[in-house]
């Protein structure tokens, strides 16, 4: 990544931006789409609130709901302990500013289906060279999908794409984005099913926005990084009603009444809680930050939450190997599984 958009290795993700007069300029650039989402937000919040309870599932999902998320600078343990968990479900994330180890991050991938089936999503991160150059972000993009399409037909396009940090100014941009990377797909790679818009946390008036829009895309799934880490327990609640059960009902109905959704089935892509005492590990302050025990006791809730409301099709926890958020800890070149390892192998096993 190139400055100001600097990656974290500690806790995976860019840090703020530091340049406070860059970031300014830049989301007074696209001013206007800020003012389109507040517009989009006042008509469609209101009606998706109303009708959160109404929209049931045809057919209730769930069955297969258990995923977590695998990188590839965690190294081959990875693998044993994957075949452990017995979980099928990878998400694998592939950065846009790594391309040129494009072939590192398909021979990781081939690891993991050479043991079974596997179901994989490649999670493709944006940064704001591709996001500047449209030709070569098409140019990379058709790589990518060159490189994996005999492995899985799964994309995520973008990530948390509601944080500047991550190279975003506005979701007309990230729209915009998506098309180039759709318009890829439509010419050449049909099979491939695109995944979007990835906002993160319970800010849904970015996901409106990336639903509701003039847009000439659509999300073949619909996919959300929904933590809950700063309300404490799943059933927390937000903004007085919005516990986690209610905040899955709210997606849902979005995802019914958006004219850019191809289905009804929901990816939560990324979720976890920061783990006490872990710092730099940890992607929040000590605050928010929780035990082991509380850790693998929210986990299991989370989980149970989702698979009962028959709403999301996935949960990808964030992730399997990370000191401060993951279920096992490799500080020191030593493999520690938490209890939350050994919680999350249980689920899997009951289904």
């Amino acid at each position: 990544m190139k400055s100001p958009f600097i990656w974290d290795s500690y806790s995976d993700q860019p840090h703020v931006i530091r340049d406070k007069a860059y970031k300014k300029q830049m989301k007074k650039k696209h001013s206007l789409d800020y003012l389109k989402l507040v517009i989009s937000t006042a008509f469609v919040f209101p009606i998706a609130t109303t009708l959160m309870k109404v929209f049931k599932p045809s057919k209730p999902k769930g069955n297969d709901i258990y995923g977590i998320g695998v990188n590839l600078d965690k190294g081959d343990v990875q693998v044993e302990l994957i075949e452990e968990l017995g979980v099928k479900n990878l998400l694998i994330r592939l950065p846009l500013s790594d391309i040129q180890n494009i072939q590192k991050y398909y021979d990781f991938t081939l690891k993991f289906i050479q043991n079974g089936n596997k179901q994989i999503v490649i999670n493709i991160l944006q940064d704001r060279e591709h996001i500047d150059d449209s030709e070569l972000l098409q140019e990379d993009i058709s790589i990518i999908f060159n490189t994996f399409k005999t492995v899985t037909n799964e994309f995520q396009i973008g990530n948390a794409i509601n944080r500047t940090k991550w190279g975003f100014f506005s979701i007309g941009e990230y729209l915009k984005f998506y098309k180039y990377v759709q318009d890829i797909r439509d010419s050449s790679f049909k099979n491939i099913k695109l995944i979007g818009p990835s906002v993160i946390d319970f800010e849904y008036y970015y996901t409106v926005r990336a639903l509701f829009n003039g847009y000439d895309i659509s999300f073949d799934k619909l996919s959300s990084l929904l933590y809950v880490d700063r309300r404490g327990s799943p059933y927390s609640t937000q903004m007085g009603i919005f516990d986690t059960s209610n905040k899955i009902d709210l997606l849902y109905a979005l995802t019914r009444l958006s004219p850019k959704t191809k289905s009804d089935d929901i990816y939560i892509t990324e979720v976890n809680w920061p783990l006490s005492n872990t710092a730099p590990y940890a992607p929040t302050s000590e605050k928010e930050c929780v035990g082991y025990d509380e850790y693998a006791k929210y986990m299991v809730e989370y989980y149970d939450i989702a698979r009962k409301s028959g709403k999301i099709s996935k949960v990808f926890w964030h992730q399997l190997i990370a000191p401060g958020y993951g279920l096992v800890d490799n500080r020191d070149g030593k493999i520690i599984k938490t209890k939350a390892f050994y919680e999350f192998k249980k689920m899997v096993q009951n289904g």
